[in-house]
């Protein structure tokens, strides 16, 4: 809706006209006092404004108006058929209008302006709808995030406690058999077998709840790296049969870190490695020293490999790419656990693949003496 102010009425008719005639609804105010008391109730898209006015003029109104957080924002068009003079266009202009119309009026050129402040006022708005809209979402989407994070940490603490006595069980059942009965041995390995992963699925789900929360903790000591490494190539070579891990280059250095928890970054990269390499049994690590002096570790397989535009998402929580989703078991949570690990470690990370021909993800880590704890 658009404010006619003036205090002619034949004025106010001829502009109401010219107007309605162009599709726009108009209200109308015969005084400055008239009109403010109108813009404090009422939305206007546009005010049309006469300058000459008796009791508060056109340029008292607007910066009187220019002071309402609610019609702050709403364009003012200045008529006047005398203060022509650069000085009062100027005062239009600093009292908050956007533009300045001499009397007479040509009606195509008023017309003209009119649709397009009006046009600019609507645009604003709808970008105002759409950013109100948009913090809403991500208010929302917080949260249902809070409330996810909420529910996995306590169902994975739930789960850990019959899980438990699962796992004992099986264990005393395990000893009972003993060697008597093949089958029954070979059920009972296979289940170990399960519930270990489901022990680390859950383990993962505590990991990201007390990462979630700040509660994750870190034990700091120094370690050798290679005495680390040799022993997580041993459990993957146990744990997975016919797989071939190849060590190049392994620099026997002094880490100052979390031993338990670059353990379980180097594991989830090698059973990713292992997992994604259907066709391949054969992995290749690398440790060096880069030029900034940290340490190097890649893990390189032959496996699917990841798109370039995934590449980027790989370490983020819950990402599955859709096209293995349903090949490869998996919550897409080890990566970030990772990340969370390494930068806990000041240490950096990334992956280079290509589909088809495998993946190589790294990970650095500064030595000792560049730690700073």
């Amino acid at each position: 809706m658009i404010l006619i102010v003036d205090d002619k009425p034949e004025n106010i008719f001829s502009l109401k006209q010219l107007l309605d005639l162009n599709g726009f609804e108009t209200d109308t105010a015969l005084s400055g006092e008239e009109a403010l008391v109108k813009i404090l109730k009422t939305t206007y898209s546009l005010i049309i404004l006469d300058v000459q006015m008796p009791g508060m003029d056109g340029f008292e109104v607007a910066e009187t108006i220019s002071g309402y957080s609610r019609s702050k924002d709403i364009p003012i068009i200045f008529l006047s058929a005398v203060n022509t003079d650069k000085k009062f266009i100027a005062r239009g202009y600093a009292s908050g209008g956007i533009d300045y119309v001499t009397k007479p009026v040509d009606a195509d050129i008023l017309m003209l302006k009119v649709k397009t402040f009006h046009r600019l006022y609507e645009q604003k708005l709808e970008l105002i709808k759409i950013q109100r809209e948009l913090k809403s979402e991500i208010e929302f989407r917080k949260q249902a995030e809070a409330k996810k994070d909420e529910f996995i940490s306590i169902a994975s603490h739930e789960l850990k406690t019959p899980l438990t006595s699962i796992k004992g069980y099986v264990y005393l059942l395990d000893r009972t058999i003993g060697n008597s009965d093949a089958n029954g041995r070979k059920y009972i390995e296979r289940t170990k077998t399960q519930i270990e992963k489901l022990n680390n699925l859950i383990t993962d789900l505590l990991d990201v709840s007390k990462i979630e929360s700040g509660k994750i903790e870190f034990n700091y000591k120094h370690f050798r790296f290679n005495d680390l490494l040799t022993n997580t190539v041993e459990i993957i070579r146990q744990t997975n049969e016919g797989c071939t891990i190849n060590v190049s280059n392994n620099t026997d250095i002094d880490i100052y870190g979390d031993e338990m928890r670059i353990e379980q970054v180097l594991i989830n990269y090698f059973t990713n490695a292992i997992k994604y390499s259907p066709e391949s049994n054969e992995i290749y690590v690398t440790c060096q020293l880069t030029p900034d002096n940290d340490l190097k570790v890649s893990v390189k397989d032959f496996g699917i490999g990841i798109d370039e535009q995934k590449q980027r998402q790989v370490f983020q929580k819950y990402f599955r790419a859709e096209d293995t989703s349903y090949q490869f078991q998996g919550l897409g949570i080890g990566l970030y656990i990772c990340s969370e690990i390494l930068e806990r470690h000041n240490g950096k990370y990334g992956v280079q693949s290509e589909p088809g021909k495998g993946s190589t993800f790294y990970f650095t880590l500064p030595l000792a003496s560049e730690q700073k704890h």
